[in-house]
């Protein structure tokens, strides 16, 4: 065990050494010599910012005012390169903030009637000045030109596909996938838009989901097309599973009108799971266990293995006891007597 005497004997006579080492000669020296060294540091620094100096800065660029149905099809800049000359001061402050309100044209101010835009440099320079300072010398804008290739594309409407792996925690499952909205607007050429079925979203990945789930997706680009609106709102329904057992007859079908079905248990349990949302709601009248007289004359026994003929959506891990049944075809009169 650690004895608090030593420690607190060991605390002093570190605080003792620091302070004999701050009040020493050598100590008042050498703290001199750093106030004079970040003095001279500083002037350094003041003197070096003062110089001309050149960067390139990057300014986002956006075009706007598009209707619905002009479908951008080039590949266009996103930033403007732009290098700019200054004293060092002002561009740290460039680098600090880091970020500039985007440039902007109007697509009504440049649209032809080729489905070609183009802007020059010297149609956009006097945006570029107003974010720099009044000091800043542009040198050059990279690209100097922007070019927009469009069409104007037909639409129509599709709908939206969840694309991705959604996996549900244990013992719970995902009951539906709700889209807001289901159907979205595609514009684009016919060749192109005659491809186009449905808007599926980026991919998603979604793993151990115990809770239901709404989040805003965006729909995967289709290059030549653009959906209206790109983004929709998918919700996830998640329901837990649980057991049911019903009670389900055991039919004969196509008997011959003097045979009749003798079945041994008459009724079989059918055991599932199915969500608590769906729970009452599935009865012993969804399924349907029926045995064709023909089945039974090619098994050459009188066990039969259960086959479910028809089950409801929405179950799963069906069990079915007892598995076979005993039975007997038994010869009736027509009259039924």
């Amino acid at each position: 065990m650690i004895d608090r005497r030593n420690i607190q004997h060991l605390y002093i006579r570190l605080l003792q050494k620091i302070k004999n080492f701050l009040f020493s000669t050598q100590s008042r020296e050498f703290l001199v010599f750093l106030f004079f060294f970040f003095i001279a540091a500083g002037f350094w620094l003041i003197q070096t910012l003062n110089d001309d100096y050149e960067v390139e800065l990057s300014i986002p660029v956006r075009l706007k005012g598009m209707p619905n149905n002009v479908v951008i099809t080039s590949e266009n800049a996103t930033d403007l390169r732009v290098r700019v000359k200054d004293k060092g001061t002002v561009l740290v402050n460039y680098m600090v903030a880091k970020s500039f309100l985007p440039i902007t044209l109007n697509y009504n101010d440049y649209k032809t009637s080729n489905n070609h835009i183009r802007v020059f440099a010297s149609q956009f320079e006097k945006q570029v000045q107003a974010r720099l300072s009044v000091s800043s010398v542009v040198r050059s804008i990279k690209p100097d030109t922007l070019e927009y290739i469009y069409t104007t594309g037909k639409s129509r409407l599709v709908p939206v596909k969840l694309r991705g792996k959604v996996h549900a925690g244990r013992q719970y499952y995902i009951s539906d996938t709700v889209y807001s909205p289901d159907s979205v607007l595609v514009y684009a050429p016919k060749h192109v838009l005659d491809t186009i079925t449905a808007a599926y979203t980026v991919p998603v990945t979604l793993d151990d989901v115990t809770d239901t789930l709404k989040q805003q997706v965006s729909l995967a680009i289709v290059k030549g097309a653009k959906f209206i609106p790109e983004q929709v709102e998918v919700t996830l329904p998640v329901d837990i599973y649980t057991d049911k057992t019903v009670e389900v007859p055991v039919y004969g079908t196509n008997f011959p009108a003097d045979k009749v079905l003798r079945a041994f248990p008459a009724k079989v349990n059918v055991t599932f799971q199915v969500g608590l949302g769906r729970y009452r709601y599935i009865t012993a009248d969804d399924f349907v266990v029926h045995v064709s007289y023909e089945e039974l004359m090619r098994i050459g026994s009188r066990k039969y293995t259960v086959k479910l003929k028809s089950v409801p959506r929405g179950v799963s891990n069906i069990r079915i006891s007892p598995e076979q049944v005993d039975f007997l075809i038994e010869q009736v009169s027509p009259n039924g007597n």
